[in-house]
């Protein structure tokens, strides 16, 4: 399910652009600022209706244009033409084959993609928010009833709170809902946790990386049900006028001997050890689905270190899926030779 035809307007310093991208590897290369992060962007942006490098679409538009367009198609045995659009007064718009998605999540069906990216470590540093969505995309494809019950806790999560803001006694109808989805979705990521820790084992040992253990918080307390939960918390969620118990508020605790792996790994360690995660997230899929996914790789020579790289590459091209990588030279250290090459300069692309 390779990403071949993509073509871009108005995606920060491009203006327009139509590329080719190879079935297995495409390099992208040319000066920092000159465009080759944006042309990534725009690839993810088709399988995820978002940014990776920013949760405000609006920042992707060039700053002359009212709005931007993505469309790409991809090969296989099911192919898709897919359109993406975010004009800066009506939001943006998505299709699969001529037809509005009804969730985003729609896109990640038609084109499977992921990234790493020089903010790959956020990943260890960051909240719980950047840790969910990364396990998310993975149980989407793996469990296919979690899609079902993540589309309906969010809805009824969002009935409910609106309740609590203006009308609180309408707020416990739809604790039912959710406790029934909320449940199902916590049950769908343990069961892709479980089955994620042999490929992480391999890969920590491949890379060499520190062995993290990846728990899961499911949001509210271990010892009671979410239905119980959320009418324990129903007064404090009336006068929060949120709801603060259930999946929505789930994390992974990602320790080393016990301690959170943000306050042990330096920078260069949480770096390794998120691209390692993703990595061993992405053999999972390999091994568990028909969509491999297409992986970004945005100038992989300056973020690892040359005594882990080998390993690394290694195991990357053991996933054999499409892959798109951005440096700043025409060539990858330690990668084969690229099947197509593209040359970005001020925004202008251009085939070598």
């Amino acid at each position: 399910m390779s990403l071949g035809e993509l073509q871009i307007r108005n995606v920060r310093c491009i203006r327009t652009a139509q590329v080719e991208l190879h079935p297995r590897c495409t390099l992208i290369w040319g000066g920092n600022g000159a465009g080759k992060t944006s042309l990534l962007e725009s690839a993810f942006l088709l399988g995820r209706g978002r940014s990776f490098r920013s949760r405000q679409t609006e920042q992707l538009v060039h700053r002359a244009a009212p709005a931007l367009t993505v469309f790409g198609r991809t090969g296989g045995p099911l192919p898709h033409a897919i359109g993406v659009e975010f004009d800066r007064e009506q939001g943006i718009t998505a299709r699969v084959d001529s037809q509005n998605v009804k969730s985003l999540a729609d896109l990640s069906l038609a084109f499977p993609v992921q990234v790493i990216d020089p903010d790959i470590h956020k990943l260890i540093e960051e909240g719980g928010r950047r840790r969910r969505r990364w396990l998310d995309w993975a149980v989407f494809h793996v469990e296919p009833q979690f899609g079902e019950a993540w589309f309906r806790y969010a809805r009824a999560l969002r009935q409910r709170n609106a309740a609590l803001k203006g009308h609180p006694s309408q707020a416990r109808p739809w604790e039912a809902e959710l406790a029934e989805q909320g449940a199902r979705m916590s049950a769908a990521r343990r069961t892709v946790l479980e089955r994620l820790e042999p490929y992480w084992t391999a890969i920590v040992a491949a890379v060499d990386c520190p062995k993290a253990h990846i728990g899961y918080v499911q949001g509210w307390s271990e010892a009671v049900s979410l239905a119980d939960a959320l009418e324990t918390v129903r007064s404090r969620d009336e006068s929060r006028q949120t709801t603060t118990v259930g999946p929505h508020r789930a994390d992974l605790r990602i320790t080393i001997d016990g301690k959170p792996a943000r306050d042990t790994l330096s920078r260069g360690q949480q770096k390794l050890t998120a691209a390692a995660l993703t990595l061993a997230q992405l053999r999972l899929l390999a091994d568990s689905t028909t969509a491999m996914p297409t992986l970004l790789l945005d100038d992989p020579a300056a973020e690892l270190d040359a005594e882990h790289q080998a390993g690394f590459v290694a195991e990357i091209l053991r996933l054999n899926c499409q892959l798109v990588i951005t440096a700043l030279q025409p060539q990858i250290p330690g990668f084969t030779q690229p099947d197509r090459v593209f040359h970005v300069e001020q925004g202008d692309v251009r085939p070598v």
